[in-house]
């Protein structure tokens, strides 16, 4: 709308003279907005240090909306604009207008939300009168800077502020600001009020439009079919509101959708305009449908519209995408035959797909014709696409012939990995650069040829190529991972002789390098020139220093490295304690370990659900019951909530301890902190209760381990079979031992002559002897082991009692113990 009258030129700006303007009757009054204007204007084109203040406050006198509203839009900028506004709403007896206020809103660009927010907000604070009209200017400017909110809060100011009463152009204003923004439930709320307020009619073409951009920009695609089809009916169906649908559908993927609307606008004589096919073809590009999106692309040059660069770009790379290569490179020499260069970032999308194809042969041509245009820092990073190619295949030794190539110049021949060849033929000039080297090094890191890889680097640096951080850091990295740590200290010399700094990912490397030799003095060293040069050790390089170091049994050196750290400013974390604990347990030095965990919980830490399991399984494994217990409750106390493994190692120590209903209710509090039961713990108390001589128990719990979809394993199983045995169930343990066997599982040798025995001694002879023979047949028996010897032996003996069996085992002895150590002995001491 217009902000306000046609207003003729001013007059040239002359000095403020209100005696010589009073002396001329043709010169306006110095109270007209001409006037005023002219000298406004003057003063306000100057830096404001430059202002006449006198003239100013005397100009304020006679100040109008009218001359404000000329003034602003006159001026050269909006900020000299906001300058003037601002000053204006200061003078005394001025208000601005609802048109010098909108003419100020025109011009604040949509980014500047900050202001626009602050004039509507002085609009509301002024009590500004504003007209239908004024209102809905100024709501569709804040819907354009992305103010919903004020935008809202504009309008319903104004009954009560603005002495303005909304109209059903007022309504669709502000529907226009929320739907840019997208509020579905907003727009639907005030188009119900606008319904109440100004009548059905009221909703025209106009408000559906808003409705359907809202929805639209919602993302709610039923919604706004069922708006589109709302407007088609009415016929008030025209080009923007096509558009608008297009590229929403566009957006959600619905490209058949899309391209029906772009045909039905065709049909109706409307032709898409040169955005609307060019966000199609990008949306479709992106969507990986990129034959949609030729077809817009071709309706574009039918059009006669411009196709630039990035319109190619967009195609090119999604048939790359789509391993459409050679549509790829047709399209693109179209592109250079319309006179439209390509630039380095399409010519290495291109050369990327080339690689991961394989058509390394195509790749070198490709280059030198299109490297004209470019300088030779670009043709580089096209080589350097090629040299991460040839490492992404796996075949590293043609990187590195390659970058030899560019590093001497001429033509190289490299055979690739599957017996072919490359012909490497260099453009003049081009010389790798620092990716270059750290491509082909880090690959070379990669694929474990560490010698060629130091051999590659020391070269590069004579030649003053000195590579990357990123080069070094894998480097030496590996070279720690080999435990070939004086050669990466080598290289961390190297580097920094270079120039280079050593990050944390360095020094941490090394720190690793070092924990592998358990060496604490030089990782105290390290730690020292980290700390000067402010950076930390990680967590897992001090934890595998100390495991090592107790794991070795040296647990007085790594308490040792532990206050050397703490006296540097490092506080190890608990896990590096819990690593020393661990240790410690380990080498059933419990008590130093409980001593450690004392210290640390006074000083540093409060040590985690992990510390506590550790000593608890370390008191477990020393049998040290009631101490694992203390740990436990102790645990509790801090308001620590035990994990699943916490109730497992209690499990296993209640049922060894015999307070195996302890155990049980357990299980029990397990459920009900919703901490599943798993494998360990259901084998631990079925082993328990067998153990306790309840195996009806142990039976029904193991039919609820099942239920609880929990898979026995073959230590389950092994536990239950022999648990059962126990308890002289040795049918249902049978049983049991089939069903293990149709799972796949078996016990273990000595877990199952233990079986063949009681089975035997059970009146199960035939099956035991049945098993002896699969033992046997198996060959492994071992006549060094006694245990086992020990076994055999006495299965044979209680077989040979029984009168049916005796002829049957002579036949598997004599066939099976053919060992001159595994000698049988007959029930009366024969052999």
């Amino acid at each position: 709308m217009s902000l306000g009258r046609a207003r003729s030129s001013l007059p040239l700006l002359q000095p403020f003279n209100t005696t010589a303007a009073a002396a001329s009757p043709s010169a306006p009054a110095p109270s007209s907005p001409s006037f005023l204007a002219h000298h406004l204007l003057d003063e306000f084109s100057r830096p404001s240090s430059t202002r006449d203040a006198v003239r100013l406050r005397r100009l304020a006198a006679h100040l109008s909306p009218p001359a404000a509203e000329s003034v602003i839009l006159r001026l050269p900028s909006w900020r000299h604009a906001l300058d003037f506004f601002r000053w204006a709403a200061k003078q005394p007896g001025f208000r601005h207008s609802c048109y010098s206020l909108n003419a100020m809103a025109s011009l604040l660009p949509p980014h500047q939300r900050k202001h626009l927010d602050r004039l509507a907000g002085d609009a509301v604070s002024s009590r500004c009168p504003m007209t239908p009209g004024a209102l809905g200017f100024l709501l569709r400017r804040l819907g354009a800077a992305g103010l919903p909110d004020t935008a809202a809060r504009i309008f319903d100011a104004a009954r009560t502020t603005l002495s303005c009463t909304p109209n059903s152009y007022t309504y669709n204003c502000l529907l226009y600001a929320l739907a840019k923004a997208g509020r579905a439930d907003d727009v639907k709320a005030r188009l119900r009020e606008m319904v109440a307020n100004c009548g059905d009619e009221s909703v025209d073409r106009y408000t559906l439009t808003s409705l359907l951009q809202c929805y639209c920009n919602a993302g709610c695609p039923d919604e706004a079919n069922a708006v589109f089809q709302r407007m088609s009916d009415r016929g008030w169906v025209d080009e923007h509101v096509l558009t608008l649908l297009v590229v929403a559908f566009s957006k959600w993927g619905k490209v058949d959708n899309a391209v029906e609307l772009v045909g039905r606008m065709e049909a109706l004589g409307m032709m898409p305009s040169e955005k609307t096919l060019s966000v199609l073809v990008h949306g479709f590009s992106k969507q990986g449908r990129v034959d949609i999106a030729m077809e817009m692309f071709d309706k574009m040059a039918r059009y006669g519209f411009r196709v630039d660069l990035a319109m190619y770009s967009v195609l090119i790379e999604g048939l790359c995408q789509g391993n459409k290569i050679g549509k790829a490179v047709h399209l693109f020499e179209e592109m250079k035959r319309n006179g439209v260069v390509p630039d380095v970032r399409l010519l290495k999308k291109i050369i990327e797909t080339f690689c991961s194809e394989g058509h390394f042969t195509t790749v070198f041509p490709f280059i030198n014709g299109n490297a004209e245009h470019l300088n030779p820092g670009s043709v580089v990073s096209l080589y350097n696409v090629v040299l991460e190619g040839f490492v992404n295949s796996g075949d590293i030794e043609a990187a590195y012939q390659l970058l030899r190539s560019m590093v001497h110049g001429g033509q190289r021949v490299s055979n690739d990995n599957t017996g072919g060849l490359h012909l490497f033929v260099i453009s003049e000039g081009v010389k790798p650069n620092c990716d270059s080297v750290n491509i082909v090094v880090c690959g070379l890191c990669k694929f474990k040829k560490l010698d060629l890889a130091l051999a590659l680097t020391k070269e590069m640096i004579g030649l003053s190529c000195k590579g990357k951080l990123l080069m070094f850091n894998d480097l030496i990295l590996e070279l720690c991972n080999s435990d070939r740590l004086d050669e990466a200290y080598d290289m961390f010399n190297k580097m920094k002789d270079i120039g280079l700094k050593p990050s944390e990912f360095t020094y941490n490397s090394l720190f690793y390098g070092i924990s592998r030799r358990k060496d604490p003095s030089a990782a105290i060293d390290l730690l020292r020139e980290m700390r000067t040069n402010g950076h930390k050790p990680w967590i897992k390089s001090c934890t595998e220093m100390v495991q090592q170091l107790c794991f070795s049994g040296r647990i007085t050196e790594a308490l040792q490295f532990l206050d050397e750290m703490l006296k540097m400013g490092f506080l190890p974390d608990i896990v590096t304690y819990s690593a020393a604990m661990n240790g410690m347990c380990k080498t059933g030095e419990i008590d130093n370990a409980l001593e450690l965990f004392r210290d640390i919980s006074s000083k540093y830490y409060l040590p985690d659900v992990v510390a506590h399991n550790i000593l608890i399984n370390g008191f477990r494994k020393s049998g040290k019951f009631n101490e694992a217990q203390e740990i436990m409750e102790e645990m509790l106390s801090k308001g620590l909530f035990p994990s699943v493994v916490t109730y497992n190692l209690m499990i296993d120590i209640w049922s060894k301890s015999g307070r195996i209903d302890k155990a049980i209710a357990c299980l029990s509090k397990m459920s009900d902190e919703e901490k599943p039961p798993t494998v360990v713990t259901y084998t631990t108390l079925i082993d328990g209760l067998c153990s306790a001589g309840r195996p009806d128990e142990a039976i029904v719990l193991w039919c609820k381990m099942r239920e609880n979809s929990c898979a026995p394993n073959d230590i389950a199983y092994t536990a239950f079979v022999n648990g059962l045995c126990k308890c002289d169930r040795i049918g249902t343990a049978l049983s049991y031992y089939e069903e293990m066997k149709t799972k796949g599982y078996d016990l273990d040798i000595f877990s199952l002559l233990h079986f063949i025995n009681f089975l035997i001694s059970h009146g199960h002879a035939s099956k035991g002897c049945d098993l002896l023979k699969e033992v046997l047949e198996k060959d492994v028996v071992h006549s060094n082991n006694m245990k086992m010897t020990g076994f055999i032996n006495k299965a044979v003996e209680e077989l040979s009692k029984d009168g049916r069996m005796s002829s049957y085992i002579k036949i598997l002895v004599d066939k099976y113990l053919v060992s001159g150590d595994q000698t049988i002995h007959n029930e009366d001491g024969s052999k």
